[in-house]
């Protein structure tokens, strides 16, 4: 078991003027509250971590994406990369069931199961924002100083790319993904390239200072290697950081039965990522843990996260933070299990649209007081090396 470690921002929780107890999940990015209290720690389970107090009288307004009209990015509409560089192939996205998804190096070469259209790419946007309230606005765990050099593995959206390079100016940071999706409106010491990191990878041995993974459950079948390719790519001393979530749903009061639509839900990402040979359970059993062990890395430290579903906690700051998780979950879900029920598992569109009506009504129960489980993990490679 790594050494574990409790959230940096461990403070009393405070009242959030932006966000008073009992207000009603805005329709609109609320203002980011006050500090968090003390993250728990991954080498305990779920049930184990200090529990969230409940607001004895919630307000629930629960809305679909679709419903509002301000779910942009902060970026407005500049969300594309310049295409005179890029194949055309590559930019001529697989649909499915009026979803894009990405075409990068062929679907038979590389599957990926999350779309890489607005609807999804707006979800992205809130959950980063949801996690930045979580962890105080800390975009990581390691004990970095002064890096030059930064690799953001599946940038996705770019959001936290551009965050860091504003954060050092001083720093390179380059984004990666398979989609051309990050927005052209940047800081100057960051920049986006189109690649695929299950492959090996085209940059120098001891390059980056830091290299950092996101939401990545589900997306490589050698976690392992993809961690060598990492520590190849590290500079000694450099760090790896790999922050990601479970499947799970949960709850520490016993408001949710033991028989919710979130047990299935749970079992679907179990199976698809059995079927796909690319696991979905990353953090579960502290598995990326010994994999970054197993790639070399030292000094390997982890912690857990929880982020609740809906405005039942009692602490504003956990209030917001599980206010914009419900709004992200309720208009993501079907962008979340589309590709893996349908193409995966082999479910009809119909039996999957049932389903998550099902989910999408779990996650809107008032009376569960329910959260998701995050885990970030990271490491450093030796200066021996």
């Amino acid at each position: 078991m790594a050494e574990s470690e409790s959230t940096p921002a461990a403070a009393a929780p405070q009242a959030s003027a932006s966000s008073p107890a009992g207000s009603p999940p805005p329709t609109t990015a609320p203002a980011a509250a006050a500090s968090t209290p003390a993250s728990p720690s991954a080498a305990e389970q779920p049930a184990a971590v200090a529990q969230i107090a409940v607001d004895s009288n919630p307000i629930y307004h629960p809305q679909t994406l679709e419903d509002d009209d301000d779910n942009d990015s902060s970026l407005g509409d500049e969300n594309a990369l310049s295409t005179a560089s890029i194949s055309s192939s590559i930019l001529q996205y697989r649909k499915l069931h009026g979803r894009t998804y990405h075409n990068f190096g062929g679907a038979d070469k590389v599957e990926y199961w999350a779309p890489n259209d607005d609807a999804q790419n707006d979800q992205l946007d809130i959950n980063h924002h949801l996690l930045n309230l979580a962890l105080d606005n800390k975009l990581f765990f390691a004990p970095l100083s002064k890096p030059t050099r930064v690799l953001d593995v599946g940038t996705g959206t770019g959001m936290w790319a551009i965050d860091f390079a504003d954060e050092f100016p001083d720093c390179e940071v380059t984004g990666i993904d398979l989609s051309p999706i990050q927005p052209t409106w940047v800081p100057p010491n960051c920049k986006f390239e189109l690649d695929d990191a299950s492959q090996p990878w085209t940059f120098p041995d001891n390059h980056f200072d830091y290299i950092h993974f996101r939401y990545m459950i589900g997306c490589f079948k050698d976690w392992p290697a993809v961690y060598r390719e990492a520590y190849r790519c590290l500079k000694p001393g450099g760090w790896i950081e790999h922050l990601d979530c479970t499947a799970d749903v949960l709850s520490d009061d016993g408001s949710l039965p033991k028989d919710t639509v979130f047990v299935e839900w749970k079992k679907v990402f179990k199976e698809a990522g059995d079927k796909m040979g690319q696991t979905f359970e990353v953090v579960d059993n502290d598995n990326y843990v010994g994999w970054l062990k197993e790639a070399g890395f030292k000094d390997v430290k982890n912690t857990i996260i929880k982020t609740p579903v809906g405005s039942w906690p009692a602490d504003p700051k956990w209030k917001e933070v599980g206010q914009f998780n419900q709004y992200m979950l309720d208009g993501g879900i079907e962008g979340l299990g589309l590709y893996i029920i349908t193409n995966v598992l082999g479910w009809k569109y119909e039996e999957m649209q049932v389903f998550i009506a099902k989910v999408r009504a779990g996650l809107r129960n008032k009376n569960w007081h329910s959260y998701c489980v995050w885990g970030a993990a990271w490491g450093q490679k030796p200066y021996d090396e």
